[in-house]
């Protein structure tokens, strides 16, 4: 048996695979998650590649597994972010804004760019169940509101949320214009554009 630093073995692989965890969320920090490896891994913790095979099969095996641990933590702050405002259109602001900040301050860094990268579809299966746990308190919050198809809103929602990320890591315009343009997209469509010769009707 293998020596191990904790009382039990399972305490001892928990403990590891959580070592594993960060060092991987921290090689995709600091390098892209193009050079995530089970090898890069093995090299920066220590251990030998071989070893790595009794937490993660696979390099899509580990993406998802750093993807997953983030995930739980990450809908507990939106979920968290929704249950002040009382109004409808406060939570949905408040959903852009949790999202907004969790996905461009660093925090998610690693999470958000190994969801994005190319995977094989059992991977990707895993990680959209996780994301589904993001969108929940707004499905949640659409329904209440009587909006109808919650769950298509909700994912309505998310792409903007996901194009206005994409426009702060470029740059594009100061971070709370971008918030506040996401927002008011998100909640009022371009019902307040006035744009040629359609004054500030909605489009519906």
């Amino acid at each position: 048996m293998p020596r191990i630093s904790e009382p039990t073995v399972a305490q001892h692989r928990a403990r590891q695979l959580r070592t594993l965890l960060d060092a991987g969320r921290a090689l995709v920090a600091e390098e892209g998650p193009e050079r995530l490896s089970l090898a890069a891994l093995a090299r920066r913790v220590g251990l030998s590649r071989p070893s790595l095979y009794e937490y993660f099969r696979s390099r899509d095996d580990l993406v998802a597994a750093i993807v997953e641990d983030e995930l739980p933590r990450w809908a507990a702050a939106v979920e968290q972010a929704l249950a002040g405002p009382a109004d409808l259109v406060a939570k949905v602001e408040a959903y852009v804004r949790a999202q907004l900040e969790m996905m461009t301050d660093g925090r998610h860094a690693a999470a958000v760019a190994l969801a994005e990268h190319a995977l094989a579809e059992p991977a990707r299966e895993r990680i959209r169940d996780g994301h589904a746990q993001l969108l929940r308190p707004l499905v949640t919050a659409l329904a209440d509101g009587g909006v109808p198809d919650p769950q298509l809103r909700a994912a309505l929602v998310q792409g903007i949320v996901d194009a206005a990320a994409r426009a702060a890591q470029r740059q594009a315009a100061d971070p709370e214009t971008i918030v506040r343009t996401a927002v008011a997209q998100a909640v009022h469509g371009l019902a307040t554009v006035d744009t040629a010769g359609a004054g500030n009707a909605p489009v519906t």
